[in-house]
């Protein structure tokens, strides 16, 4: 029977039926309960009264990165998992959900914060609990469903962001390829997009004024980590390329923190680095990871500016990230021009896709935009 003042079940309540039900019905397998959360599609745990891990979904196990042996028995104490707040303040333990349960026996929902996984990455975390109660009503267990939403709490930032971040990173000429490095006029390299495949690599589209096709080329295939470069289109002395890169380059760190890489500037003595940011984003984690790529690189310029994108950001909210890449690459890779500076093959070459299957992502993703253009916004995407 559910208790109403609680909000939880009681071990051997009997559960209560309409009396023209079947006497089937009415009484579950005895081993119910074990079997469905074994089966369970939700990352959850039970914790016991000494405040023990007692049970763990398999979901659960994927969910917090720990072998089985290392969760179940281990001690649910908020100050060892790093948990905080959204302002980066420590969860106090008699704040913490669990706590709250055993304490009140009343139901806690949507409890949300950061956690600290073992591999050092932080995620955001959304949490129910629920108490179960022994024959007398006491809490003997806290169930603890949870759910990993950084996704969703990236996107919300990105929706709720006003303000971009304009930043300019500076490294020495030995960032410079060889046929690339000037002794006069500096080089301008303007980054349209950086799309990741789903082998893991990515493609980045570029163009310049200051290069001649060739020279264009022939600089980016001297950079070690692209695979390969093709001349896209040569219109009025400007020359575009597509370049397919086999790891992260310094383009991809914009990206990767949901912002974009505007342009590469190439002195005699320097190479500068500039793109933006959501203007939530601290600028640091650009820095540290472009000193992956060239340690001597600092940050010499910072502008902090109102750049609403609400269109932009509610689109790219309703796409799929397969639908998003599938259409950024076939706009920026020239699909859409007359004539086509890329074929639907070609780009389902890129993506390893069929150009049935690259064909069907990016049709959906233009009846997303459409749909969000000419009816309604928050229309979700196929």
């Amino acid at each position: 029977m559910t208790d109403s003042s609680a909000g939880g079940f009681r071990a051997g309540d009997p559960v209560e039926r309409n009396s023209d039900e079947s006497e089937s019905e009415a009484s579950l397998p005895a081993d119910l309960a074990r079997r469905f959360f074994d089966a369970c599609p939700v990352s959850a745990i039970v914790i016991d009264a000494t405040g023990e891990i007692a049970h763990a979904t398999d979901r659960a196990v994927a969910t917090l990165d720990l072998p089985r042996e290392e969760l179940v028995g281990r001690p649910y104490d908020p100050s060892e998992w790093g948990l905080t707040y959204d302002d980066g303040t420590p969860v106090p333990v008699d704040e913490h959900p669990v706590t709250r349960v055993f304490e009140s026996g009343d139901p806690v929902f949507r409890f949300e914060h950061w956690i600290e996984l073992p591999d050092g990455s932080r995620r955001w975390f959304s949490s129910n609990a629920a108490p179960l109660f022994d024959s007398d009503g006491t809490v003997e267990y806290v169930a603890l469903a949870f759910e990993d939403v950084s996704a969703l709490k990236r996107r919300e930032k990105r929706l709720t962001s006003d303000h971009v971040r304009f930043l300019g990173f500076r490294a020495d000429e030995s960032a410079v390829p060889p046929s690339l490095q000037v002794e006069d006029e500096p080089t301008w390299i303007d980054i349209d997009s950086v799309v990741s495949l789903p082998d893991g690599t990515t493609v980045q589209y570029m163009g310049t004024r200051d290069l001649t096709a060739s020279e264009f080329v022939t600089a980016v295939e001297e950079v070690p980590h692209y695979l390969d470069a093709r001349l896209l289109s040569s219109v009025d002395g400007y020359n575009r390329i597509e370049a397919h890169s086999e790891s992260e380059t310094v383009a991809h760190v914009f990206s990767a923190l949901g912002g974009r890489p505007r342009e590469i500037i190439i002195a005699s003595d320097a190479v500068r680095f500039r793109g933006e940011l959501p203007g939530d984003v601290d600028h640091r984690q650009a820095g540290d990871e472009i000193r992956r790529f060239h340690p001597e690189a600092e940050l010499v310029a910072e502008e902090l500016v109102y750049s609403p994108q609400l269109l932009y950001d509610v689109v790219a909210d309703a796409l799929t990230d397969r639908q998003l890449a599938a259409l950024d690459a076939a706009y920026f890779s020239g699909y859409f021009d007359t004539p086509r500076t890329s074929t639907g093959d070609e780009l389902a070459a890129r993506f390893g896709v069929t150009r049935q299957t690259f064909n069907q992502h990016l049709r959906k993703a233009e009846r997303t935009v459409f749909r969000h253009l000419f009816e309604k916004s928050g229309a979700p995407g196929d």
